[in-house]
């Protein structure tokens, strides 16, 4: 290889020299032709087969999968057993589980549409029974919203009034006009607020005491009305006797 190396670079010399002497070939000048050598061909000495005791052995070529195509690029050239090459139960077990899996057969396609139809229409009916259950319940709901609405607005009109009766009242009391809020306003609805209070538990006082002496005058009128007979009663046995002697 290296004296071929060397003859080739002496023929290069060669011609290069004769090109500078002789000029650029052309029409009739007598010069030379250019020379293009041709690239070499790496040549390998035999097939070509890992070994797997080397560590510098590649993890790839050590794998199932180089010998099968080392065993189809070279066929039985290649010393590899094509018996090795068929997949072992656990790997042909695997393999039929996972094209059941992405392939099923019609049977298991068509099992699957009817789940899936059935489901849908599950569905289908479970919505169209609710959204009924939902329009049967409107009126009641509507009247419901209605009726909020007007107590909400009541009771904004009525918290309105007090506002405006509190105003008066203050304003009443004060002699002037006073912005509900400020802390004078404040203090006097709180000691309006107490009078208040003391007034209704006055009233409550009252009206129990009013509930106690009722009752006590009908207890009295119930004892009057039982003790009438009885005293009738001896009045008629004290005659009884009196006509008897």
């Amino acid at each position: 290889m290296a004296a071929r190396r060397e003859a080739m670079a002496s023929l290069g010399r060669r011609l290069s020299l004769a090109l500078c002497l002789g000029g650029g070939g052309g029409g009739g000048g007598g010069g030379s032709r250019a020379y293009y050598a041709p690239p070499l061909r790496r040549q390998l000495g035999g097939l070509y087969r890992p070994d797997p005791a080397n560590p510098r052995t590649p993890w790839w070529q050590l794998r199932p999968g180089y010998e099968a195509r080392v065993y189809g690029r070279h066929g039985a050239a290649s010393g590899v057993d094509p018996a090795t090459l068929w997949p072992s139960p656990q790997q042909l077990a695997r393999d039929e589980a996972e094209e059941r899996e992405l392939c099923p057969s019609l049977r298991q396609m068509e099992a699957a549409l009817d789940a899936r139809e059935r489901e849908e229409e599950a569905r289908r009916r479970e919505r169209e029974e609710l959204i009924a259950a939902r329009m049967a319940k409107m009126p009641q709901m509507i009247a419901d919203w209605r009726r909020e609405r007007r107590e909400r607005r009541a009771k904004v009109l009525e918290e309105k009034e007090r506002r405006e009766r509190l105003l008066a009242e203050v304003r009443e009391r004060l002699g002037h006009n006073v912005d509900h809020r400020s802390p004078q306003f404040q203090e006097v609805v709180q000691e309006m607020e107490k009078e208040r209070r003391k007034e209704l538990k006055l009233q409550k006082k009252q009206h129990r005491e009013q509930v106690v002496a009722k009752k006590a005058k009908e207890a009295a009128a119930a004892a009057a009305a039982a003790s009438q007979p009885a005293k009738e009663g001896e009045a008629e046995i004290a005659g009884a006797s009196h006509q008897a002697a």
